[in-house]
């Protein structure tokens, strides 16, 4: 039984300490995308909603966009849940996206940006900002299990847990504390591995398309018979679309619909695509679809969130348990905090295993596994360094500003885990 429990430590220090860096950027990201369209608010004035009342119909509020971007067009177009959130249409000009924010009760253009907190952390989140051949997917998914793995580990390990989820000692030194602190957090915490876990096991099963979940969980966009027809005029298809007669039917469609996004189209062999929300609880946007012809404005494809198959249903709840994003700002509160208290359960435990080690023979716990941890960090820089210039055409002053954080960053992470605890080992 005690070789047993070593190997299951062994197994859990592992991956807490060889994976260490890594580990804490899928997570602490995460964290982030959590609360990113609140970081949106407080960032981008332009953003906030001016207050509440009727929404202006939305063809003005094409107007207003097509009067301040006439050589651009619509790709998107989200109205999120937050009521103090203005509308986001996404207009392409000139090869760049801008996020264009709109007041949906008065149709005013308020302003625009290139990125947002909510697109930066996502695609900091999801890939690493590195798309090629799927790498940077896969990464982030195989944490996934590696997550579910740490905490069965630690549960095998730690003899009769459920009677030590209040303690907390506090006495012998820093190390005892921080030990305790690392178990009383992890007992906490495991709703939302489990929950953290099961969902991102989820997502490698759809991008790997196991069982073909991905086929089934996300149908192809019908395709119309409209190709004879040729758009004429210098304004991009999108912003001709009458947008009103579009939504009414679109709602019609689905009884009780609440439009939430619009995916327009530049093309007439391209339906026009309108996703919301209806009395389906927890289920995201996407599970109500409606796709529309863009000349007849005839529904070619239905979707209703209550007539889904189990498999979709499973993949439109994933996001929103994911990102607690389910529940509004409280759940998302909530889903912060559960975030940092895992990324933190990262940071203890090196910590922790740092100080032992050292204390002990004065080896480093790490070994050439710091390397790899290092080299791949370098090249996810590397690879957000290319998306601000290139994706995001951020301004200098923004590279800047985002070069001195992460410089700060990785000074505090060397003080604490270099230099303070090689300082404690020599005295």
């Amino acid at each position: 039984m005690k070789f047993n429990k070593r190997k299951l430590f062994q197994v859990h220090s592992w991956i807490g300490i060889k994976l260490s860096i890594l580990f804490f950027i899928v997570c602490f990201s995460g964290t982030l995308a959590t609360l990113s369209n609140e970081m949106d608010w407080l960032f981008y004035p332009a953003i906030r909603a001016s207050g509440a009342g009727e929404r202006v119909p939305y063809n003005k509020m094409v107007d207003e966009v097509r009067k301040t971007y006439p050589d651009g067009s619509i790709t998107y177009w989200v109205m999120p849940k937050e009521p103090y959130l203005n509308d986001v249409v996404y207009v392409d000009r000139e090869g760049q996206r801008h996020y264009v924010f709109v007041d949906p009760h008065t149709g005013e253009v308020k302003g625009d940006t290139t990125v947002t907190f909510q697109r930066f952390f996502r695609d900091f989140h999801y890939y690493l900002f590195m798309p090629f051949y799927q790498i940077g997917y896969f990464m982030v998914l195989v944490f996934a299990f590696f997550l579910a793995i740490s905490m069965a580990t630690a549960l095998m390990f730690y003899k009769k847990w459920w009677k030590k989820l209040f303690e907390l000692k506090s006495g012998n030194g820093k190390l005892m504390f921080f030990r305790s602190l690392h178990r009383l957090v992890g007992l906490w915490s495991v709703p939302f591995v489990i929950l953290f876990s099961l969902t991102g096991i989820w997502y490698f099963v759809e991008r790997t398309n196991l069982g073909k979940v991905s086929e089934i969980a996300n149908p192809i966009p019908p395709k119309l018979e409209n190709e004879k027809f040729k758009h004429t005029g210098s304004l991009s298809f999108s912003y001709q679309l009458d947008y009103d007669k579009a939504a009414k039917i679109a709602q019609e469609s689905i009884p009780g619909l609440q439009i939430r996004g619009i995916v327009p189209t530049n093309e007439a062999s391209k339906p026009v695509y309108f996703r919301g929300t209806s009395h389906v609880p927890l289920v995201r946007n996407r599970s109500n679809r409606v796709y529309l012809d863009p000349l007849s404005y005839q529904p070619v494809m239905v979707q209703k969130a209550e007539e889904i198959p189990t498999v979709m249903y499973l993949n439109d709840i994933a996001d929103p348990l994911h990102f607690g994003n389910w529940g509004g700002l409280a759940t998302k509160i909530i889903w912060f905090f559960a975030g940092l208290s895992i990324s933190g359960l990262v940071l203890t435990g090196i910590w922790i295993a740092l100080k032992r080690q050292i204390k002990k023979t004065g080896s480093k716990p790490m070994g050439s596994w710091k390397y790899v941890n290092w080299g791949l960090v370098l090249i996810v820089i590397g690879f957000m360094y290319s998306f601000m210039i290139l994706r995001y055409s951020l301004s200098w002053q923004s590279i800047v500003v985002v070069s001195f954080i992460l410089g700060a960053i990785i000074w505090l992470s060397w003080y604490v885990f270099v230099f303070r605890l090689k300082k404690a080992f020599q005295e």
